[in-house]
C-alpha cells in the first residue's frame, strides 16, 4: 500500500531510513551517520505535511514501511512549482513494482499540489534506479562530476528531471 506519511509513522520512517543507509551505498547518508532523533523526525514530518508542495509517500507491507518517496517543494515563489525527490526501497522489496507505484502516486499527488516539475540526482552507476526513472519519464539533464565520495572513490551524479505540466506560463 502506498500512502501519505503521518506523524505517527516517525519511528518506523526513521528505522526505514537507517536501514536504507545500512544496506546501500546509493543513498546520501553512510551507515550510522544519520543523527536524526525521533522528535526531529516527527517535527520534519509535521512540517512537510503543512507545506502545500511537499510530502512524503510511504510504501507499507505487512505493517512495515519498506520504501518512501519524499517530495521537497521549492520555498521561494520562483521555485514553488518545482520539487526535489528522494526515493528509497529496501533491497528485499526491490523489483516488485514499489518504486513504480511510489512515482505514480507522487504524480497523482502533484497534479493537485501545483507541482509542474520534479527533479532528482542519481549516481551514474546506479543503473536500476536510472532505468526506473527513465521508465517514469525522467530525462538526464546534466552531470555533476565528482559530486560525492563513496568508499573513498569519486562518484558522479546525473541531474534528472521531468515536466509534469507543459503549460507553465503564458507566452509574452
Amino acid at each position: 500500500m502506498i500512502r501519505e506519511i503521518s506523524a505517527s509513522d516517525a519511528a518506523a520512517f526513521l528505522m526505514l531510513n537507517k536501514e536504507l543507509d545500512r544496506e546501500t551505498a546509493y543513498m546520501l547518508y553512510e551507515e550510522n551517520e544519520r543523527a536524526t532523533t525521533l522528535e526531529q523526525q516527527k517535527k520534519m514530518i509535521t512540517t512537510f505535511l503543512k507545506m502545500p508542495n511537499s510530502t512524503i509517500l510511504v510504501a507499507e507491507q505487512d505493517g512495515q514501511l519498506v520504501g518512501h518517496l519524499s517530495v521537497i517543494g521549492g520555498s521561494v515563489n520562483r521555485k514553488k512549482h518545482s520539487a526535489y525527490l528522494a526515493v528509497g526501497v529496501l533491497r528485499s522489496y526491490g523489483n516488485q513494482g514499489i518504486g513504480t507505484s511510489l512515482f505514480e502516486k507522487m504524480e497523482n499527488w502533484a497534479a493537485h499540489s501545483g507541482i509542474k516539475r520534479v527533479e532528482l540526482t542519481v549516481m551514474t552507476h546506479n543503473e536500476p534506479a536510472i532505468s526506473l526513472y527513465k521508465k517514469m519519464g525522467f530525462k538526464i539533464e546534466g552531470e555533476k562530476v565528482c559530486s560525492l565520495v563513496v568508499d573513498g572513490k569519486s562518484v558522479d551524479e546525473y541531474y534528472m528531471g521531468k515536466i509534469l505540466k507543459k503549460t507553465l506560463l503564458k507566452e509574452k
